[in-house]
């Protein structure tokens, strides 16, 4: 499988409370945190829903 690396570029404040989820499920919480995942299709979605506010690496 592959790896990515997830970081948090923007904040949530002001965001849709579905967005907030995702970002807290993807194991974000301050901006420039970053976590590591398998890349999974339910990952992938998630990254999808928040692209804006992320930026993903695949390691």
């Amino acid at each position: 499988m592959k790896k990515v690396r997830i970081t948090l570029i923007k904040g949530t404040v002001r965001r849709l409370p579905m967005h907030r989820a995702n970002v807290a499920a993807l194991g974000l919480r301050k901006i420039g945190q970053s976590v590591e995942h398998n890349l999974t299709p339910s990952i992938q979605g998630m990254i999808n829903a928040v692209a804006d506010m992320v930026k993903v690496e695949e390691i």
